[in-house]
């Protein structure tokens, strides 16, 4: 039995509601997925995860991702860092210390949109992002401030 080819975006962004919209900002078609490591964007077809990687690493400057894609039962693991390709990584490793959820997702054993917390980017306005990035932003600013008050 043959895989469908299956590619997603592993980043260190905290809240699916902000991966969806900075996908949604660049017309990237995902469903974000939150893990306790950071947020998935699963591409819709195997082709949107370059685009979301690409995405997320150019608009979230220094904000560094990893692509993860089978084709065929074959996993490969490329870094992104400010918008390009940054090189590959073995996937065994990029795969060891990853939540399960995201093995399960590339071998077709869970459906990205099924998982708890899933925001999907498909029909949300590029306004909508917009105000989602930015009241992102202030709730960490103000939570960043309030750190420094008691710390």
């Amino acid at each position: 039995m043959s895989l469908p080819p299956t590619s997603l975006v592993l980043t260190q962004v905290a809240l699916p509601d902000a991966l969806a919209a900075v996908c949604a900002l660049r017309r990237v078609a995902v469903v974000a997925v939150p893990t306790p490591v950071g947020c998935l964007a699963v591409g819709r077809d195997a082709d949107a995860g370059a685009a979301a990687a690409q995405a997320v690493t150019s608009l979230l400057q220094g904000v560094p991702a990893l692509l993860l894609e089978q084709r065929d039962g074959q996993i490969t693991a490329t870094r992104w860092a400010d918008g390009a390709a940054a090189g590959t990584v073995a996937p065994g490793l990029a795969l060891d210390g990853a939540p399960a959820v995201v093995e399960q997702i590339l071998l077709g054993r869970a459906g990205a949109a099924d998982q708890p917390g899933a925001v999907s980017s498909e029909g949300m306005s590029r306004w909508r992002a917009t105000r989602t990035l930015a009241a992102v932003t202030r709730a960490t600013r103000r939570a960043a401030r309030e750190a420094e008050r008691r710390g």
